[in-house]
């Protein structure tokens, strides 16, 4: 598996959805400049993949973004995506990696849900981290904000050659709720035979043909998932300038100003000539 896709597709006669999304180049592309110890990695796949699998459940045009906070060695772990499917990410590290498991990352914390439509309100959720995963975190999430029920399974792989990672999300259609938690129960347990290696390897069809093959799948065209920093020398100009002309002249006195991006580590290099350029259009 070395594509970067979701994968949306609905039961012709169950009253449930889903969702599959597989990464592998996006997530190299995210890490290549970050020297995150290899749990921190896994953790950061897991939120791509789970950002992934709820920017694909707006209606709009917008984002999503996730942010993980807690007194563990992990101080912050955030995920940024688009209703294209385009992310970014970073990790803020305060400790030692001294444990692999959720809560020895993280510690005692909360998961915060930013949603951004392009046009009407900002909706943020606040959830306490629950359990010792960041699915069950997710899963009460979607408890407490759309109250349908939501199983999601997150697995990562990071021996290969390649990081990979794949997200799978099964929810009740807001129908008929009776019937359709019926429907929801009868399929999680097909799909909590899901292995890691399954969910990684397979191929989209392959994979719902053999948890629910009795079952007609109707299966949508796939969305491409990319990294996208969205950092750029314009933007960093713009940044400048509003630093106003005391802080700009202070950097002209140094000769420079360096602005590193935390995404993805490039660094803009502004000189005395740069700055000066700058300075003139406040």
């Amino acid at each position: 598996m070395n594509v970067d896709n979701l994968y949306r597709f609905l039961f012709q006669h169950k009253n449930v959805r889903g969702e599959l999304v597989q990464l592998s180049s996006s997530l190299d592309q995210m890490l290549l400049h970050h020297d995150y110890p290899l749990p921190v990695k896994q953790l950061l796949a897991e939120l791509v993949a789970a950002t992934s699998l709820l920017t694909a459940t707006l209606k709009f045009e917008g984002d999503i973004a996730l942010q993980i906070q807690g007194d563990g060695p992990v101080k912050f772990a955030a995920v940024n995506g688009t209703n294209a499917q385009q992310f970014r990410g970073v990790v803020r590290m305060q400790a030692e990696i001294s444990g692999t498991s959720f809560r020895e990352l993280i510690g005692e914390g909360y998961l915060l849900v930013t949603i951004t439509p392009q046009q009407g309100e900002r909706y943020q959720g606040i959830i306490p981290l629950s359990g010792d995963s960041l699915t069950s975190t997710l899963e009460a999430y979607f408890a407490q904000s759309e109250q349908l029920p939501t199983r999601l399974y997150l697995y990562t792989d990071f021996h290969s050659e390649q990081c990979r990672a794949a997200g799978f999300m099964l929810q009740v259609l807001p129908v008929d709720q009776q019937k359709a938690k019926a429907d929801f129960d009868e399929l999680v347990i097909l799909a909590d035979t899901l292995t890691q290696d399954e969910m990684i390897n397979l191929e989209a069809e392959q994979l719902l043909y053999r948890l629910f093959h009795q079952e007609e799948v109707e299966l949508f065209t796939p969305q491409t998932v990319s990294f996208v920093c969205g950092c750029s020398r314009e933007k960093c100009s713009s940044a400048i300038v509003s630093l106003g002309k005391d802080i700009i002249n202070e950097h002209i006195a140094e000769g420079k100003l360096d602005i590193s991006c935390e995404y993805c580590n490039s660094t803009y290099h502004f000189d005395s000539a740069d700055l000066t350029t700058l300075l003139q259009q406040l």
